[in-house]
């Protein structure tokens, strides 16, 4: 049954993202439907809670320390299909959400609508999109709300048609990029397309970086670009399960399905995993 899981899941890969033609890095800068198997509440009545910007640094910094700390241990680790499973008794009934190819259009939007319903996810962004100062502001925002910021490339190229030195700036700007602007690197990287290569993986490894592809997605195809439709089928698939890990992009349809996404995930029985309690290179043994 998991082979067959695995088969169909692996008929929609190289989708995502696919209609994007990746501009290319500055020459100054030195800088998605189913997994990808080679590597990719009812209405809520509480009214959110506001958070001075001064405050959320605070809890974000504070959250950080205890993490390099050693005082959060890892609840959850990734396995070799991208789930999250738990480490000892943790609750398996959870889900993983990730935002990629942020901050297009709506990134701070769904990083707002998250934080309202109490909602983690991983943000991973390209970094041929933090190209003015309000970009650059939106990413420093979605990180002091206490969202992950993960590495998804500079200019979202398939990695496997690019050089050991081209993959390389795609990488590391990137991280760069990001550690100017939160004061931390990345911990996640996820390659466009799932697919990563002998290099990018060893610099993942060499950054501390943990792969992360995805178990099911949808919202680049044409029949789910609506906000009806992505709503649907990212809660009623068949291939949500315990553990899923769930890929979205900034898009207007998936920021306007966000909140109903959530709502039925929940409704399912469904937690939404905080990715500080994943397991990654940065933890210790």
């Amino acid at each position: 049954m998991r082979t067959l899981i695995i088969i169909l899941i692996a008929s929609f890969t190289l989708a995502g993202c696919g209609d994007q033609k990746p501009p290319s890095i500055p020459k100054n800068n030195q800088e998605s439907s189913a997994l990808n198997t080679d590597d990719h509440t009812k209405d809520m009545d509480r009214q959110e809670e506001k958070v001075e910007p001064e405050q959320e640094i605070d809890n974000n910094a504070e959250k950080n320390e205890e993490l390099e700390a050693g005082t959060v241990e890892p609840k959850y680790m990734v396995n070799d299909v991208y789930s999250i499973v738990p480490i000892s008794d943790a609750n398996p009934k959870v889900v993983l959400l990730t935002i990629d190819d942020a901050p297009d259009q709506y990134a701070l939007e769904m990083a707002k609508t998250l934080k309202k319903l109490d909602a983690s996810a991983i943000f991973f962004v390209n970094g041929h999109l933090i190209d003015t100062s309000e970009k650059e502001k939106i990413i420093k925002e979605i990180y002091e709300l206490g969202f992950e910021i993960g590495n998804h490339t500079y200019s979202h190229a398939d990695l496997t048609t690019l050089s050991a030195k081209e993959q390389e700036k795609e990488i590391l700007s990137v991280n760069e990029k990001i550690e100017v602007l939160t004061g931390e690197r990345p911990k996640f990287f996820r390659a466009p397309f799932g697919k990563n290569t002998d290099v990018s993986k060893k610099i993942a490894e060499n950054e501390q970086m943990l792969l992360m592809n995805w178990s099911f997605g949808y919202d680049w195809n044409k029949e789910y670009m609506t906000k009806e439709s992505i709503a649907d089928i990212m809660v009623n698939t068949e291939l949500l399960v315990n553990g899923a890990n769930l890929l979205m992009h900034d898009r207007e349809w998936t920021n306007a399905a966000l909140e109903e996404i959530v709502i039925g995930l929940r409704e399912k029985g469904y937690e939404t995993v905080d990715p500080s309690l994943i397991k990654t290179q940065r933890d210790p043994e």
